[in-house]
């Protein structure tokens, strides 16, 4: 199976990378048009901002190809936020695949950007063995929408799985989420 992580402005390629070297798959870094839409899955890695990210799909001429991708999806943090219509983070358009908007954590008592390692509970009773703790580092989350497959609580109740058809989100890092983070990614990676 070919897995396709775009290369679309984020930090976190080599984690990314890894994580699928440790699954045994073969992967590329890519922003080519042809292996995007060729590849079995295709991941939106994420570390920087909403705005930075778009600017960067808008300049390779990439926003309406992911929209249009018929393959699994997965968007990791801020990959999960461009899912969406809107980002406080820079007033950001986004791609709009999901309704709603990234709102920004406002509780002077939270710790932000939170950093670290927060519960996640799965609503689905077939996806209860994926609760577990995983790693997070956002200063911006999701509210509970009608998409949401997983919800955290940081001051608030937060998303931390959505999904639309072919498209998944997670605010959290699978790739740095140790076993939790790779039984995750075996999950998405068994949706073909």
């Amino acid at each position: 199976m070919t897995v396709a992580i775009i290369d679309c402005g984020g930090s976190n390629l080599r984690s990314v990378s890894m994580a699928i070297k440790r699954l045994d798959m073969d992967y590329i870094v890519t922003d080519d048009v042809s292996l995007i839409n060729s590849s079995e899955f295709v991941i939106l890695p994420g570390v920087g901002s909403a705005q930075n990210v778009m600017q960067t799909l808008k300049s390779k001429n990439l926003i309406e190809i992911i929209k249009s991708l018929k393959q699994p999806v997965l968007g990791i943090c801020i990959g999960m936020h461009i899912l969406f219509e809107f980002s406080e983070e820079g007033n950001s358009q986004c791609l709009g695949i999901i309704k709603g908007k990234i709102t920004r954590f406002n509780n002077k008592n939270l710790k932000i950007p939170q950093m670290g390692w927060n519960k996640v509970l799965f609503l689905e009773d077939e996806l209860k063995n994926l609760d577990n703790y995983y790693y997070f580092a956002n200063s911006f989350y999701s509210q509970i929408y009608q998409c949401t497959k997983a919800t955290s609580n940081y001051g608030l109740p937060i998303a931390s799985v959505v999904q639309k058809d072919n498209f998944m989100g997670c605010q959290f890092h699978p790739e740095k989420s140790a076993n939790a983070g790779i039984k995750f990614l075996k999950y998405f990676f068994s949706k073909r």
